[in-house]
């Protein structure tokens, strides 16, 4: 099968402002099926929290996250404050927590939500819990890649909510790996 080469553009070439490219890129991000975790932390005793989709694994060894917030979030600045967060990873019946979180509205996300403190970071019932500090931050085009090295760990049994294809899902087995 013929293929249509492009060369890689150079590293000092400037990122794309292709409005075209943004939507596609969009469209295939939509296609990707992402867990669905609120990243939380607390300053001055107040809670704050966001929805996020881009959250995952970096290292066993020692235990590390990445989360990516946008760089003009209020929860990015608090936890370049506090230098921690929690990431609270939901399951399935916790959809209306993720449209809640996912609105703005800092603190006042909380004033109908259940909650408790764990390490000083904002628990929410019934989701696995990871409490970290802050490793490092990274500059990723209009989001920062917060790496969080996991200091305290607890899973739940429940199945994830997804986010894919803009919709809230789950993940269904078909077979087992042994």
């Amino acid at each position: 099968m013929p293929t249509t080469t492009h060369p890689c553009p150079s590293p000092n070439a400037p990122a794309t402002t292709d409005p075209a490219l943004q939507q596609r890129f969009r469209d295939v991000m939509a296609g990707v099926a992402t867990p669905v975790a609120v990243i939380t932390a607390m300053a001055d005793q107040v809670p704050h929290g966001t929805t996020v989709s881009a959250f995952a694994s970096l290292s066993m060894t020692p235990p590390m996250v990445a989360v990516c917030l946008d760089r003009g979030s209020e929860l990015l600045a608090m936890i370049r404050t506090t230098g921690c967060f929690g990431v609270n990873v939901l399951g399935t019946g916790h959809a209306d927590l993720a449209l809640t979180f996912a609105r703005k509205g800092g603190a006042a996300k909380f004033d109908h939500v259940e909650w408790t403190a764990d390490h000083g970071l904002p628990r929410l019932p019934g989701a696995t819990w990871l409490a970290c500090r802050v490793s490092r931050f990274v500059d990723g085009g209009d989001h920062v890649i917060v790496l969080g090295d996991v200091h305290a760990a607890d899973a739940q049994e429940a199945d994830p909510l997804t986010y894919y294809r803009r919709l809230f899902g789950t993940h269904t087995a078909f077979t087992e790996l042994a």
